[in-house]
């Protein structure tokens, strides 16, 4: 699986054009795939959402103007902990848990987290549709 890059040009806050389109459905289609071809099923919907919401949760925290930026980018660094912990679970795959850990390792700033929660937003709405029975 190739490594997603939330930024076009991250000097510029320039985002590519099809990172919410494109990359997110190609992403998706990835993930079912390793679902369907797995008889453990990883990757389920439900096990998807608790990151997604973990995920939209520590954006919103860090929008919030009385937030602490430095206490919050610990803990969204410590969603690849817990994605590993799932991994170990056999509950997502080794693509699902190369994509979390990419994306976390690109993430700096709070600017960054909006782009990665929006991406993770599309990647699940795509990911709704190509694998929709799990």
């Amino acid at each position: 699986m190739e490594k997603i890059e939330l930024w076009k040009d991250r000097e510029n806050k320039k985002i590519d054009p099809t990172l919410f389109s494109d990359k997110a459905e190609k992403l998706a289609v990835q993930l079912a795939d390793d679902c369907k071809n797995d008889r453990k099923k990883p990757n389920k919907i439900s096990q998807i959402r608790k990151f997604y919401d973990e995920i939209v949760r520590l954006n919103m925290a860090a929008k919030n103007k009385d937030s602490n930026w430095d206490n919050i980018l610990p803990m969204v660094n410590m969603m690849i902990a817990k994605t590993a912990y799932a991994k170990g679970r056999n509950l997502i795959s080794d693509n699902f848990l190369n994509f979390i850990k990419s994306s976390i390792k690109q993430i700096e700033a709070p600017e960054d987290l909006a782009v990665f929660a929006n991406l993770f937003e599309a990647f699940y709405g795509f990911y709704k549709l190509h694998c929709p029975v799990n």
